[in-house]
């Protein structure tokens, strides 16, 4: 072992433990006097016997040697397996194609690029590469590469983190696409990080398709460093996949503190603009991103593209319900708040649900729960008997098999998760809206259920009606931010029987608390039955701000008691008229 120099014995009890490969760990000469005292600024190779380190922050280096660094860990222990890869430092070529990107070997080496002669099947052969390391724990598990001499890439391990996630200062942060534009914004002195494995492959009307909602999983890896941040911009490339990923980056991170890059004529990605533009270029990119728009004051130019897209293509409804009546009056538009009301057995619970199960089926949509009067495991037993249209419990009717029931839960388990105060206490309206934000995060919900709203733990220090109108608009500015729709279930005031001995239909107005619920409702949705014996269920819609999503009216669906489940109800010119009204009766009801 060489001589145990101050300067190297902080290192060498910091890299106990650790395996032969390439790591990162926190300096534990620097980290002490910094805010981020986390990060992992110092790389580290053990080669056998040979350690060599260099923190990018400090600059601390150095190598000493050991007779035997690491020991098997045990089985449970055991850390990622490193790629079988020959790599080497940057050879000259590898250095000169880097250069013709304008990228130097200081920057490259710093976020550990190394060269490899690797086989690469869309040449064919081996060729001359670059590497680029991807860390997951502080370990090196996976490396993209790229080859020096032909358009053409490769893949060891699987890609589970950002690229550059190593170092960065202050509260600000560029997500990118590709390593190569990771690199161009280091080189500009600006942090970044680039995407695990680059832009998404489906994408449906400029959207990332919820079938790859799981690619997203590094974000919620990193929730705790970016949630931190004050300002992120996003700058992957300039072509659908890019665009629809950075909407999907945007929508999960939250839009009030995201920016969006544009690039200058003829440039697709940060690279190409270093190439073309410099520094100053790169630098620009940066300072002239714009904040999405969700609330604020905007130039009149940042929406023109859109203004544009609704001259050619008109805005266009929301998702379907599943029910072709009931989308003549009300669709499902992300970023939305719809109000629900109901007397008490009205089944407006069982309509949002069945509205759920038949977005899940349609169009792959992913929910978050807060049910109040329903536990997780007998809610679930609900959305199991709408998705297979059979009874969960024993009846007259025969009820579900173990194998459908199978079926369901992991329908349910795909696209559902449930926000639950499992020792039955109340939640604050600020604590469901950061475990819906989790949600999205995690698992890219699009839509959101509290069911209902008098369960939520109210301020004293204001008035209900103040309360509840805070209370709105931060689910309003949430359901923006994040391109969520949000049911919204609040129970009217007592009604008042009519004297035919029929209950009026609540709207907006009726719900006790306050005016708010009208006023900043999106939509405004009444679930209505009067007798609840009746299997006729009417669907009113007493509000909607815009008129592109839906229309005031009335519609009647048919409700199965034995499934839950609603369907679309022929309308019968001869049947009574009963206080449950037929299809399309009009609005004032």
């Amino acid at each position: 072992m060489t001589d145990n120099t101050s300067e190297q014995e902080p290192v060498m009890q910091a890299v106990k433990g650790l395996r032969v490969g390439q790591h990162r760990i926190v300096c534990p000469h620097c980290s002490g006097q910094r805010k981020k005292n986390k990060d992992r600024s110092m790389s580290v190779e053990i080669l056998d016997n040979d350690v060599r380190y260099k923190c990018w922050h400090c600059g601390v280096d150095g190598a000493f040697s050991v007779e035997r660094h690491t020991a098997p860990a045990p089985a449970h222990q055991k850390k990622p397996a490193k790629p079988d890869l020959l790599l080497k430092p940057l050879n000259d070529a590898a250095v000169e194609w880097l250069a013709s990107r304008k990228i130097s070997k200081e920057t490259a080496e710093k976020f550990g690029v190394q060269s490899i002669h690797h086989f690469l099947p869309g040449a064919g052969e081996a060729q001359g590469c670059v590497a680029f390391p991807n860390f997951s724990d502080g370990y090196d598990t996976a490396y993209k590469i790229r080859s020096i001499e032909s358009k053409n890439f490769a893949c060891a391990g699987s890609p589970e983190n950002f690229f550059g996630m190593v170092e960065f200062e202050g509260d600000a942060l560029v997500i990118c696409e590709g390593e190569m534009d990771c690199l161009a914004f280091a080189e500009a002195g600006i942090s970044a990080v680039s995407i695990p494995n680059g832009a998404v492959n489906k994408v449906v009307d400029g959207k990332v398709d919820p079938t790859d909602d799981k690619k997203f999983q590094y974000l919620w890896d990193n929730k705790k460093v970016l949630e931190e941040l004050g300002r992120i911009v996003i700058a992957c490339d300039a072509d659908p996949a890019g665009e629809a990923t950075a909407e999907e980056l945007s929508r999960r991170l939250g839009k009030d503190k995201v920016f969006i890059v544009s690039y200058p004529e003829g440039c697709k990605d940060a690279n190409d603009v270093l190439i073309a533009h410099g520094i100053d270029g790169v630098v620009g990119l940066v300072e002239g991103a714009k904040p999405l728009p969700i609330s604020g004051l905007y130039d009149p130019d940042h929406f023109f593209q859109h203004v544009d897209e609704i001259y050619a293509h008109g805005l266009g409804q929301g998702e379907t319900t599943g029910y072709k009546n009931v989308d003549e009056l009300y669709t499902i538009r992300e970023g939305q708040l719809t109000v629900v009301t109901g007397i008490p057995s009205s089944g407006k619970s069982e309509f949002i649900d069945q509205l759920m199960v038949n977005l899940a089926e349609s169009r792959d949509w992913k929910f978050a729960i807060c049910s109040f009067e329903n536990e997780p495991s007998l809610h679930i037993s609900k959305l199991a008997s709408k998705y297979l249209r059979k009874p969960f419990f024993d009846g007259v009717t025969p009820r579900m098999t173990h194998d459908e029931l199978d079926d369901a839960k992991k329908f349910i388990s795909n696209n559902f998760c449930f926000v639950y105060q499992a020792d039955g206490s109340l939640c604050t309206i600020d604590h469901i809206i950061s475990r819906i934000k989790a949600a999205v995060l995690r698992y890219g919900i699009r839509g959101a259920v509290i069911d209902p709203y008098n369960y939520i733990e109210r301020d004293r220090t204001m008035s209900e009606t103040d309360w509840v109108s805070e209370m709105l608009t931060k689910l309003r500015v949430f359901a923006q931010a994040h391109d969520v729709h949000i049911w919204f279930v609040a129970h009217p005031a007592k009604m008042k029987r009519l004297a035919d001995g029929t209950i009026p239909v609540p709207t907006g107005h009726d719900i006790s608390g306050s005016a708010a619920f009208y006023a900043k409702a999106d939509v405004g949705l009444t679930v209505h039955r009067n007798d609840p014996e009746s299997d006729i269920s009417s669907v009113i819609v007493w509000k909607c701000r815009f008129s592109w999503v839906g229309r005031q009216g009335r519609t009647d669906l048919r409700y199965d008691k034995t499934t839950s489940t609603y369907s679309e109800k022929t309308y019968d010119p001869f049947l009574s008229q009963s206080s449950d009204r037929s299809y399309n009766s009009n609005y004032p009801f």
